[in-house]
């Protein structure tokens, strides 16, 4: 790949000459940052690098959930977290769904609002009896948020509706819904250029030196700026390494097409270890996490056997028990996790700045997390 040193005049000057704001990942939160900070700086010179020659993290790779929180979620982050906590990080999803549709529109990214249910199976009767004694006090909470009344409700009809095995209920919740990652994606990206922010891709940014500039040095030699932002979510202990984060693989596999498949909506599924929608006709289904917490923690986009073992059992059994269906395709991405479900959005050092750690909801958080890092910025420059 061309140095940037062996870069020509034209390309030097409209690239690389004079960078304002550096923003590395070309995710949901690299591109908010970066369209947050044109709105405050018009003629500000913003450069986004991406180490692939597509966003290499999440926003790319997820199953395009819509969500903020199923009951058996909520049920234990409120033990492991507090009330406090979790409401005030349930209404930071809430409103970052609102914005992401307000800033792309819901026809640009596919909206859905099919509702979601969170799966609870025979075997977990004890549990379900525990959580349904909540969704009173839940839907209170949730009122108080969204101003809609009766958001949750119990759904012990599942396995009749949708032909699922093995499933005692579930919980409904009516207003999450899912979208298309590919056209939010892209919908980033054209806004970008409409707004005149540079991309480049395959550019992997390897390290952060200070000076008079902030030097970033990358596989192509070193790129010049006054301030650079963090982006890189999962990815971001490279640069971050004594913040609380931490990578988490999340794999996932596709069916191809399949007649007549009347599963619509968003599934949770052990406790949010494992989700599943109907795209294309299709299923996508993911997660397994929890098979191998050691193993997938890690940054390599890779698959394997034993979790898309289990994720292919779990399809016959318990999601298309009695339907047909070929595995179409397989990949992997990397969330960022930590001790807490709150992202991690500060200034690291002069001049240096990140969001990163959303904690698996990037299509509900990312985009208000880019807006608040850019006033971050703009505040202390």
């Amino acid at each position: 790949m061309l140095n940037v040193d062996r870069t020509s005049y034209w390309e030097r000057k409209n690239y690389f000459d004079g960078v304002d704001f550096l923003i590395i990942g070309a995710g949901i939160v690299g591109y908010s940052t970066a369209i947050h900070l044109r709105k405050k700086n018009p003629s500000a010179n913003i450069l986004v690098l991406e180490r692939g020659y597509l966003p290499s993290g999440a926003s790319s790779k997820n199953a395009g959930f819509a969500c903020f929180g199923s009951p058996t979620e909520l049920a234990d982050d409120i033990r492991s977290f507090g009330e406090e906590h979790v409401w005030e990080t349930v209404k930071l999803r809430i409103e970052g769904l609102k914005y992401l549709k307000s800033l792309l529109g819901e026809n640009t990214i596919d909206l859905q609002i099919n509702g979601s249910w969170d799966l609870i199976t025979k075997g977990e009767k004890h549990r379900f009896d525990k959580i349904a004694e909540l969704i009173p006090y839940f839907n209170e909470q949730l009122e108080k948020i969204t101003g809609e009344k009766d958001v949750y409700s119990i759904d012990k009809t599942i396995s009749t509706k949708f032909g699922f095995e093995n499933i005692y209920g579930s919980f409904h919740n009516r207003l999450e819904g899912q979208i298309d990652t590919s056209k939010m994606n892209t919908a980033f990206y054209k806004l970008a250029v409409e707004l005149n922010i540079n991309t480049l891709f395959g550019i992997e940014a390897l390290k952060i030196t200070s000076g008079n500039k902030m030097i970033v040095k990358t596989n192509v030699g070193d790129i010049n700026s006054k301030s650079v932002c963090i982006c890189t979510n999962g990815f971001a202990k490279q640069f971050l390494e004594k913040d609380d984060i931490l990578p988490a693989r999340a794999q996932v596999l596709i069916t191809k097409p399949i007649e007549n498949l009347h599963i619509k909506g968003t599934f949770h599924y052990q406790e949010g270890y494992y989700y599943f929608r109907n795209i294309d006709n299709r299923i996508l289904f993911g997660g397994g996490r929890n098979l191998d917490k050691e193993g997938e923690t890690t940054t390599a986009l890779e698959t394997t056997d034993q979790i898309l073992k289990k994720l292919s059992e779990l399809l016959k059994s318990v999601i298309l028990p009695n339907t047909p269906f070929e595995i179409d395709h397989t990949w992997a991405g990397i969330m960022g996790v930590g001790a807490t479900k709150k992202p991690i959005i500060k200034k690291v050092e002069e001049n240096v700045y990140c969001g990163v750690r959303l904690g698996g909801m990037g299509v509900a958080l990312g985009t208000l997390v880019g807006k608040e890092l850019s006033e971050l910025i703009q505040l202390d420059s």
